[in-house]
């Protein structure tokens, strides 16, 4: 197999010519009859990518927009735009005095009921001991068997009715849900806020993050294969002839659209240099499978012609001569077979 590329090292002694060439020896004559230079270069022999190539989106694997989920007046902003937070961290803090009262409110209440279980308890005891002396009937047992049990109930409710203040007092203290980066914040201390109200803050995960973008329904085994394979290469071209990042392959959609005829993928990438943010645009290279012991020869070296596409080769007399070859791959680099 030859692959022909844009690449070219010239070579003295080299063994293919360039499409430039003279369709003969190196002694070839131009139109005046004298000598044409042609230029050589060697073939490669090396494994070669085979790549699909699409525009992607650069998508946050995780954005929560952040609200408050009562209804209260902020007292205190604790991050900066554009500061990176941890999951946890207190990014609002909202008015809790009358949260506070409440949880206060349900302790005493549940004080209140434990005094008069303890004391419906020792009446009950009381009663069992006049019922073993024959004073009291069973009936009179049963009943303060019965406050004792009712009570109980009661303070069960206390202990909820605490756990659900304490849930309301919990919202004032509005926290990350995940790590990433604060966007601009809408809210300062004193605005009120209510549920279903205007976003806070949007947090958005950068590192690691995605790409998507769409491949032809021709290439949707390709795709399947590279899932099943471990996710393969993908290769996030950036912009301006900066570098590019290596990610895998993470998703593949469940259908195909029927009115593009394109299926959505998905790649993950590692972004800890932030060189990819969402919203961006970037070209997306898939390495679908790898053709190995490939030779590779410039593309301009690959000429068509009726009989089908040759390439010419330089023997070690210099002299060229014309070799059929097939075209397997044909992009920056064009693989032959002979």
């Amino acid at each position: 197999m030859v692959v022909a590329g844009c690449n070219k090292e010239p070579s003295s002694n080299g063994t293919m010519t360039s499409a430039a060439s003279a369709p003969a020896s190196g002694a070839a004559s131009g139109p005046g009859g004298g000598p044409v230079s042609v230029t050589t270069v060697r073939a490669q022999k090396r494994d070669v990518d085979v790549m699909l190539e699409a525009t992607g989106t650069v998508t946050a694997l995780n954005s929560v927009d952040i609200r408050s989920q009562v209804s209260s007046v902020i007292t205190k902003v604790n991050i900066r735009e554009g500061q990176f937070v941890k999951a946890g961290d207190v990014l609002f803090t909202l008015d809790s005095r009358n949260d506070e009262v409440n949880l206060a409110k349900a302790q005493a209440q549940l004080a209140k009921d434990n005094a008069a279980l303890a004391d419906a308890q020792r009446q009950l005891a009381r009663n069992r001991d006049l019922l073993a002396q024959n004073f009291i009937s069973q009936g009179a047992v049963d009943t303060s068997q019965t406050l004792v049990e009712t009570q109980q109930s009661v303070v069960v409710a206390d202990k909820a009715a605490i756990e659900a203040a304490r849930v309301g007092l919990g919202y004032n203290r509005i926290t990350a849900p995940a790590a990433g980066r604060a966007g601009a914040i809408n809210v300062y201390a004193g605005t009120t806020v209510q549920p279903g109200g205007a976003t806070l803050v949007t947090i958005t995960q950068l590192d690691p993050i995605a790409v998507s973008f769409s491949l032809p329904q021709r290439n949707l085994n390709d795709a399947l294969l590279t899932m099943r394979s471990g996710g393969g290469k993908v290769l996030a071209v950036l912009p301006e002839g900066r570098s590019s990042l290596t990610g895998k392959l993470q998703f593949v959609d469940n259908a195909v659209d029927a009115n593009s005829g394109t299926v959505k993928v998905k790649a993950q990438f590692e972004n800890n240099s932030e060189a990819l943010w969402p919203g961006a645009f970037v070209t997306v290279r898939l390495a679908v499978r790898t053709l190995k012991d490939a030779t590779v020869v410039p593309q301009a070296s690959v000429i068509p012609g009726p009989r089908g596409t040759i390439v010419y080769v330089v023997d070690a007399q210099n002299k060229a001569s014309a070799r059929p070859v097939d075209v397997v791959l044909a992009a920056m680099s064009v693989l032959l077979r002979p």
